[in-house]
């Protein structure tokens, strides 16, 4: 079975870890291996659901799904490991000074890494990961673009060598959408929307793929028109103040679906859950994803 990647991006705050982790536990009760990675030095993942630890090294935390936390500096460590073959040396090679100062200030070499690590199953290239599927919790939009910057970057600085086959190889990798998919979470307000859009526009142009869209936190009532209007009608009170902010949220949202329709073919809208316990919620949100 040929690997896929799942990466699931959006702007700050708009729920995109809970969305990565719904998406991870859906597809692992298709009967797939699956592994939640999150990427950066802290684990969200780990106050969400109370767990031990997230590390480099995956974690089983409920059938067939893991999870990892996966920084550019322990991905450059693997790969360096794994091309030197002795752990010593690898080790001595990162402790050195000159190196860690190399690594700080590459442009995009800690991005490299990690994407270098997210597609090796389907390149066939580095230690094996046992796992089906890959769902990757990635930065928010600006940072998302940065590291998927970072393969065409470097092949455009490296032409010859292993470095820069590495980076075209990953490329193919981001732009094969029988392996690669992308999912875009906004919330139906402008600014989310807004960057949602341009972050697809630069999918598609620089990568040739259609994302997804998850509208995620929608308000989502089941209230006839005509019972808001009787209700606004009682201006004096609590009830008829709230009858006319629901309507106005409505008429928005309304709107930033129409808005999303003329730039996305796909569109998942997940409602706005009254849910505080973590499972609770990531299990609802399961049941709106296609």
């Amino acid at each position: 079975m040929q690997q896929e990647i799942h990466f699931v991006t959006g702007k700050g705050g708009v729920g995109k870890s809970v969305i990565a982790a719904a998406l991870a536990l859906k597809l692992s009760r298709q009967g797939k291996k699956v592994l939640l990675v999150e990427l950066g030095d802290q684990s969200f993942f780990k106050d969400f659901f109370d767990l031990a630890d997230v590390g480099f090294q995956p974690v089983e935390i409920k059938p067939q799904l893991s999870v990892a936390l996966w920084t550019g500096e322990a991905c450059l460590r693997e790969y360096a490991q794994y091309l030197i073959k002795v752990e010593s040396l690898a080790k001595l090679f990162f402790d050195n000074a000159v190196m860690k100062a190399f690594i700080n200030i590459a442009p995009g070499l800690p991005e490299l890494a990690m994407l270098g690590k997210i597609t090796s199953g389907p390149r066939k290239y580095g230690p094996p990961m046992n796992f089906d599927c890959l769902v990757v919790d990635a930065f928010a939009t600006g940072h998302f673009k940065a590291l998927l910057a970072a393969p065409s970057g470097m092949a455009q600085a490296v032409q010859i060598g292993p470095m820069g086959e590495q980076s075209r190889s990953i490329i193919r990798v981001l732009r094969d959408q029988s392996i690669t998919k992308y999912h875009i979470v906004s919330l139906p307000e402008e600014l989310p929307l807004k960057e949602s859009t341009e972050l697809s526009e630069y999918l598609k142009n620089e990568f040739s793929v259609e994302p997804s869209l998850v509208m995620n936190k929608v308000l989502d009532v089941n209230i006839p028109l005509s019972s808001l209007k009787n209700a606004e009608t009682q201006t004096s009170s609590d009830l008829g103040l709230f009858a006319q902010y629901l309507e106005q949220q409505l008429d928005r949202q309304q709107s930033m679906f129409k808005q999303a329709g003329t730039n996305f073919k796909t569109i998942v809208k997940v409602p706005l859950f009254f849910e505080t316990d973590p499972w609770k919620l990531v299990e609802k949100a399961v049941e709106k994803i296609p």
